[in-house]
């Protein structure tokens, strides 16, 4: 089981990006365009980087979200190896079993 810190900084984090999103996409529009001037595109520039670092997409990491661990995570399912193979031996994943050989 992960930090609880951690798995908290994470959920913060992901509620940044959500609230920052429009703004911060709407600043990049502008900064990117060449049709612009050069001291509008620099204004932007300027407004995108005194956002929170914690509102960009990038700094967001997978979490498994039964476990919270952070490494070997499977995205189609949001959780982890480890989360996803006692599942399936418990039998709660349907259609899948434990292989043995």
């Amino acid at each position: 089981m992960a930090k609880k810190s951690m798995i908290e900084r994470e959920k913060k984090r992901e509620a940044l990006v959500k609230q920052y999103a429009a703004k911060r996409a709407a600043l990049k529009e502008i900064a990117n365009n060449e049709d612009l001037p050069m001291e509008e595109r620099f204004k932007a520039r300027l407004k995108l980087a005194k956002l929170p670092r914690n509102s960009s997409a990038t700094r967001l990491h997978n979490r498994c979200q039964v476990s919270g661990r952070p490494k070997a995570y499977y995205r189609k399912l949001k959780m982890s190896r480890i989360a996803l193979r006692d599942l399936a031996s418990e039998g709660k994943i349907p259609g899948m079993v434990k292989s043995s050989w």
